[in-house]
């Protein structure tokens, strides 16, 4: 655990440090290993596409982790690994444009930039706390969870399984389109829910935890159904429960300028909390 979360601490390092990184990110070769299984649909050709480089990203950190120098070559495997899956772009360069933008113009190409779906994404300030929070669990939070679960492995397939199904540019049949969403959606479940724990601790707890219980009473979404959409209602209730507060000196919770900077200082707390909870298991490691 301790060096997965050094390897945590320099790819985040990496990719806020050289934004120019979304640029180098290139999955051309995914596309084409998609297309060539082209005869295959529906949730055998998802099981193929992504256990094969999910499997032999696993058999290259085993053999790497048995290696001698200490699992430097490990550490650099999972270094590479975990930056590549990152982003494409760091959610809070997303939210900076916008905030930043100098015309409509111009905040209208950024907005494009930070949705987190197809649909276009309104100058509303409750759709674009939501699609900040959405763009921080798929970009980082998720990343990072199943990197720390299963290594540079999970960091890969979670990237590679968001990509097929939420990419509309990646040419798949319907059936394979589903399969791969609803596994995307899986994928989502858990770290939504540990975001939405970390908001709690660092926003208002009582409009967060409501707000998360209000939704799975209203939904109508089935139990059984493993899907990240309480986030965005969640996420809501804590940045307008913040800006109510005062916090950023500002109390309008229809400015979405206002929702916005503090939809990015949520996020960055959210992350300083997994992080610091993630040190703590390390230290009762190493003390246990």
């Amino acid at each position: 655990m301790a060096l997965r979360l050094l390897a945590i601490l320099i790819s985040l390092a990496i990719v806020w440090s050289v934004p120019r990184l979304a640029r180098w990110r290139d999955d051309r070769w995914f596309r084409g290993w998609v297309s060539r299984l082209s005869d295959l649909s529906g949730p055998g050709r998802v099981a193929v596409v992504l256990l094969v480089p999910v499997i032999a990203a696993a058999i290259i950190a085993g053999v790497l982790r048995a290696l001698p120098f200490f699992d430097l070559a490990w550490l650099a495997f999972a270094i590479v690994v975990l930056t590549y899956a990152l982003g494409p772009r760091e959610i809070e360069t997303d939210i900076d444009a916008i905030l930043r933008a100098s015309d409509t113009l111009r905040r209208d190409e950024a907005l494009i930039a930070l949705r987190h779906d197809e649909e276009t994404l309104p100058w509303f300030a409750p759709a674009l706390v939501e699609a900040a929070f959405y763009g921080a669990l798929r970009r980082r939070f998720g990343v990072l969870l199943w990197f720390l679960l299963l290594g540079p492995a999970g960091a890969l397939g979670y990237r590679l399984a968001q990509l097929l199904g939420r990419d509309a540019s990646l040419s798949v049949d319907t059936d394979t389109r589903t399969a791969a969403r609803r596994l995307a959606d899986a994928l989502d479940w858990i770290p939504a829910h540990l975001m939405v724990f970390a908001m709690a601790l660092v926003s208002d707890f009582d409009a967060v935890m409501g707000a998360w219980k209000q939704w799975h009473r209203t939904s109508g979404s089935p139990r059984s159904r493993l899907d990240p959409d309480f986030l965005g209602a969640v996420a809501r209730a804590g940045v307008d429960a913040d800006v109510e507060a005062g916090d950023g000196y500002a109390q309008d919770v229809s400015d979405p300028v206002v929702e916005l900077e503090d939809a990015r200082r949520v996020i960055r707390r959210v992350l300083v909390v997994w992080l610091a909870v993630v040190a703590l298991i390390v230290l009762v490691a190493w003390v246990a």
